[in-house]
């Protein structure tokens, strides 16, 4: 069993493959991220439309429907986080407490359809976001409040390993 990294150390992610996922978030272009989030949306359309997606495999692991509310919130903050960066210097995103975001919101009780929904129309807003990003835009740059810094090309790679990730963890297995 691979030794997962210190997931207090973020830049791992940008650093080498996932040990867990077996994605690496260097190996492709930066234009490619729109499709990929797009990608990731379709895939978990698949996920969410199985039977038995509330259901939780251990009490201390999400559900699939979990995860993919969880996901749907990525997708939303990322984009309000890439806003921020392309319109102002060095902003500083606002903190967001994802577990409490999960038990305020009621992850396990809402509709897959909705969130299926949901999911997919904030994948296509960060997508459509990132698809204009300029050249020199790449650079810009953005923090969160506990210091960790982000260039918008470093948001991006470090914000699609998420949606891949948890693609792992609800059990999706690619037929092709």
């Amino acid at each position: 069993m691979p030794i997962v990294p210190d997931t207090k150390d973020w830049t791992w992610v940008l650093e080498r493959t996932c040990p867990e996922c077996d994605f690496d978030v260097r190996g492709f272009p930066r234009a490619e991220i729109g499709s990929m989030i797009r990608a990731a949306a379709e895939r978990w359309r698949e996920v969410l439309a199985r039977p038995g997606v509330g259901a939780r495999p251990r009490e201390d692991v999400w559900s699939p429907l979990e995860y993919g509310c969880h996901v749907r919130d990525v997708f939303d903050v990322y984009h309000k986080r890439l806003q921020l960066m392309l319109e102002a210097d060095d902003p500083e995103f606002p903190n967001w407490d994802q577990d409490a975001t999960a038990i305020e919101q009621r992850y396990a009780e809402q509709d897959p359809n909705r969130v299926v929904d949901e999911l997919g129309a904030a994948a296509e807003a960060l997508a459509a976001s990132f698809d204009s990003v300029d050249d020199d835009q790449w650079q810009r740059t953005g923090g969160r409040d506990d210091g960790a810094n982000f260039t918008v090309e470093s948001l991006a790679r470090y914000m699609i390993h998420d949606p891949i990730h948890h693609l792992h963890d609800a059990g999706y297995r690619s037929n092709g």
